[in-house]
Order: C-alpha cells, then structure tokens, then sequence
C-alpha cells in the first residue's frame, strides 16, 4: 500500500486557524477539501436549516408541488410506487405521511422484486391498476426510463409525477411532471448529488411553501424538519454524497432519528443493537439500520418496512423489526457463500482483467454488496450476475476514476436493462451474452482509465489527511474531528499518520484477526486503539512503527473516550 500526503496551501491554512480557531491539522484538511475561506469553512463546520435552498430551483418541482395542492383539495385517489432499496422505501414513507396529514388516504406499492423486476416495470403498473383508477399516480425512485409504462398510465388518464435521481437513458422524457436533476430533461446540477428522499423532501417544501404563501391553517401545524430522519436513512445508504445540501439535512436529519417519533423507526433502532443513549452515526445507518431495510425487498416482500414505518402500534412495530433482523441474518449467509464462490471464480483472471464479472447460481437480490466486496478486495470494477432463467441479474460496483454509467452506455443497447448510478449499476443480459459482456466490460474500463491517466494497479494507496505529533493528539482534536462529521460517500473520514510509535507489550487479540492495544501520550495518558480485520497481524512489541488510524470519540456504558481505530502501519521509516 502506498501512502501519499499532499500539503495545503499554508496562508489559506492560517487563515482558517486564526479567524476560526481551528487546530493546524483540521484547518489544512478543510483547504483541501475546497472550503478555502472562513466563511465557506464556517458554513461547513456549523449547518443550519437556513442552508437548505429554495425548492422552486429544481426544474418542474413547482409543478409537481402545485399537482400534490390540487390532489389534497380535491381529495382524489393517488397511488404511489417506489423501488424496493431504502431510498425508494424512505421516499414513499416520506410521500404518504405528508398525505395522511391532510386526510387523504393514498395506496403504496412497492415491486416484488421475483415477480415484478425492477423499477416501474409493466408488472406492478398492472398490480396498481387491478386495484386502483388513481387521479394521480407517482413513481418514485423509478420512472425515468419508463416511459412505455407511464404512456399507459397516461392514456388511462391518469396525472404522473415522476420523483427520481437516475440518469435517463431514453433519447425522449417521459409524459410526466418530471423531478430528476440527474436527467437531460430536467438538468439541474447543483442538486444532482441528492436521492430521491432528499428530492421528495425538497418536493413537500415546495408544497408548504405554496401553501403558507396563501396562508393556509393547515401548513403551519407540519414541523418539516421531523421528516429529516427518513432523508437521512435514504441518502447515507443511497451513498449519496454527504456535501452541501445533502451534509445539511442528514445533519440534522441523524439527530432526528435519534428522538424519532416514527414508532417503526425506533423499533428497527432498538432491533439493530443501538443504544438509546448514543448518538446514531452514518456507519450505524450504513451497517445496521440500513441493511436491514434492503433485506426485505431482496429476500421477500419490501412493502414490509412501509407498513412498519408507518405503524403506531409499539408491539406491531417490534414484531416488523425482528422480522427485518431474521432476514437480514438469512441475506447475511446467502452473501457470505456467493462472496466465496464468487471469489474463487474471479481470482484465476484477476492479475490480468482491468474490470471483473462473475456469474453463477445466485439470489440475484443479493449480490450487490458482495459486488462491493470484490470491488474493494480486488480495487477493480466488478459485476456479479445471479441467473434467472435465460437472463443473468445482478449488480456492479465500481472504483475512483472509473463512471459506470458512461462506461455502459455505448453497450446499453446489448443489455437487457441496466442503470443506476457512476458507482453502482443494476444489470441484466441474456446468459448466452455474459462472455461477450465480460470482454467488454475489461476494454471499456481499460480505456476509461487510460484515458483518466490511471492504469489499473493493485496497488492501493492510503491518503494521510494530516501527519500529527503524539503532543497533538488532545480532546480538542476529537472534538474538532467530530464537527467534520457526518462522514460518508464525498466527506471520508480522515486519516491521521503518527509517526514512530513503540509498540507496546499486552496487545490482546479478539474474534477473527482483531486486536486492541493502548500506546502511550506525552501526558502520560493512554490511547485506546482497536484493529479490525487484519490477517497480517500488529507490528512486534517493542518495534517502531508509523500508524494510520481514523480518530473518534467512543460512548460506551454511558462513558465517553478517545479511540483510534488502526486502517494500516508500516515500519518506521528511517
């Protein structure tokens, strides 16, 4: 592993240090994250509510929320599908609680992943219509590339609103209200990092917007902000960036789902082992909360966390979550045997391959996180595939430096579907297709990292954010590192380097390659530090090494403490 550190501009850095008394270390990681000004640093460091913009921004909202005004006035009929991952999941709670607030009662449906594919495919647009002749219909975290499925809907005479954020791959829009800043429709760049919880959260703003502009009494008993803890769910494992807008309301939006009111929602915290006394952390989100959403419309039917989400009968939400939990353990040990054989398949090819695809007997449900999994392990793009019958379904991942979505395009015709996001795609292709799709999945990549000035290696390489001194590592530190939070996909973690530590005596070892060890401060203080996952061991006793660790505060058993958590170590350099 190589690892590089690049040095900030000094007078931007003490710029930052003195107008905003910042330590050295945190005000050189804000430069190179672009916020070279105290007042753009500021506004980073401290979010408000205020941050969040104006909705009407966004092309063809106004419309949609001028649509949602009419359908409240004149109480029609509405049904709402959305896809069954959090995001689709999160955006359809979000839609139908605001609703419920105004008396209406609209119908929800979510695919049957087996059954009905992905997407607003023509299977769950008959499921809707066996039931219902809505006025108004909504696809949400779907629909861009529907556009078959919304004309029916549309000579039924039905209203469609289309509320997404993937990229179109039509050469025509859909004959809807169309909200997709990522769409060459409805462009709007500024606000492409959001998915569509946050763009359904911008939609219901512009609705009380309009409707306290006319001073209607029934705006001003909805406290927006208690709608921010879905937007968070949906935008952290959505993998969203968390910068500008996105930072502001998952900001907020953690704190709100730690005093949730959403009886479902506390449920599924207490279900995944968190306590009520902590603060909930993206990765608690991204690994456990998260998760256990997704394994519903994976393994069985998504609608599941809906109903749960919006449920108030407290026993009712606690048999949801557990039942959550149990698939999320079944999808768990599906994965972890499709990782293995996946693994074996790929490892011959993997020296010679700038990207990898694997393809086998597999719950086509599951295999993206194992994607993600062979991505990181091989630091290539890579495609796993579950067969269905004569098709091959499933999931890529990608790496920095490589956009998926344009490295698919020119070949899209070739697939069955496909779409998604630069880093993640869904797949599909004919069986007999899959070798022809696997050689051109290695050119294409080979050619976009060529172009990017970034041939392929398996060499990784570690971004020191700033080198410290043992004398550095204070609770200010901590405290500094913690209003860089929330961190996620766009806003990583920093990684701090300390150079020469002596290794102490007494590390202890735990689980499967796990260890803990304190080293030893200036102030005759401990460092706790824990190691997760390394085969290859902690460095001698007695030894000197460099260490790169993430830095955090711990709450344990009510207690707060310093930890760092061990990504890597060398030998000291001489």
């Amino acid at each position: 592993m190589k690892w590089i550190h690049t040095e900030s501009d000094a007078r931007l850095t003490r710029e930052l240090e003195e107008t905003l008394a910042l330590l050295p270390s945190i005000a050189s990681i804000l430069v190179k994250m672009g916020y070279k000004s105290p007042e753009d640093a500021e506004k980073f460091l401290s979010p408000k509510l205020s941050h969040v913009t104006d909705p009407f921004l966004i092309p063809n909202l106004e419309a949609a929320a001028e649509r949602i005004m009419r359908a409240i006035d004149n109480r029609e009929m509405i049904s709402i599908v959305g896809d069954y991952d959090v995001d689709g999941v999160t955006a359809v709670t979000l839609l139908v609680c605001f609703l419920r607030r105004f008396g209406l009662r609209p119908h929800y449906f979510v695919p049957r992943r087996s059954e009905e594919g992905y997407g607003l495919s023509s299977a769950i647009v008959e499921r809707v219509l066996a039931r219902d002749r809505p006025a108004l219909f909504f696809a949400l975290d779907c629909g861009t590339n529907a556009n078959e499925q919304v004309a029916l809907l549309r000579s039924r005479g039905i209203d469609v609103v289309i509320v997404d954020h993937h990229r179109s791959k039509t050469a025509e829009a859909p004959d809807a209200i169309f909200v997709n800043p990522n769409s060459a429709f409805a462009a709007a760049p500024d606000f492409s990092p959001m998915c569509t919880a946050g763009l359904m959260f911008k939609v219901l703003h512009g609705v009380l917007k309009i409707m306290r502009t006319r001073r209607d009494p029934r705006s001003f008993d909805i406290i927006l902000r208690e709608y921010l803890d879905l937007v968070a769910l949906g935008t952290i494992t959505d993998i969203s960036p968390l910068v500008a807008e996105n930072r502001t309301m998952v900001w907020f939006g953690l704190r709100q789902m730690k005093n949730t009111k959403r009886k479902g929602l506390r449920a599924l915290i207490s279900a995944s082992n968190i306590a009520d006394t902590a603060d909930i952390l993206p990765v608690d989100v991204s690994h456990r909360i998260g998760p256990r959403i997704n394994a519903s419309g994976r393994l069985a039917d998504a609608s599941l966390p809906v109903d749960m989400f919006l449920c108030e009968n407290e026993n009712r939400c606690a048999d949801l979550a557990r039942e959550l939990s149990e698939m999320n353990r079944d999808r768990q040990g599906i994965e972890r045997g499709i990782f293995d054989e996946a693994l074996a398949q790929l490892e011959p090819q993997a020296g010679t391959r700038h990207a990898l695809v694997a393809c086998g007997e597999w719950h086509p449900g599951v295999v993206g996180i194992v994607a993600g999994k062979l991505a990181r392990h091989f630091n290539k793009p890579c495609v796993v595939l579950g067969i269905e019958g004569n098709l091959a379904k499933g999931s890529g991942r990608g790496v920095p430096g490589v956009n998926l979505i344009d490295v698919l395009r020119p070949y899209g015709d070739n697939l069955d579907s496909w779409g998604g996001h630069p880093m993640a795609v869904g797949i599909s292709v004919e069986v007999g297709k899959v070798d022809e799709f696997r050689e051109y999945l290695d050119c294409a990549v080979g050619e976009a990292l060529s172009k990017n000035g970034s041939e392929s290696s398996n060499e990784r390489e570690l971004e020191i954010a700033s080198w410290l001194s043992p004398t550095e590592i204070t609770a200010e530190l901590f405290d500094q590192i913690a209003q860089l939070s929330p961190f996620g996909e766009g806003n990583p973690e920093p990684i701090f380097g300390i150079r020469n530590v002596i290794m102490p005596q007494g590390a202890i070892a735990f689980g499967e390659n796990n260890f803990r060890f304190q080293i030893l401060l200036p102030n005759f203080s401990r460092l706790g530090v824990v190691a997760w996952h390394k085969p290859e061991g902690i460095p001698a006793a007695g030894t000197q090494a460099d260490l790169a660790v993430r830095l955090s505060w711990n709450n344990y058993n009510g207690r707060k403490y310093q930890q760092a958590e061990l990504i890597a170590w060398r030998p000291s350099q001489a």
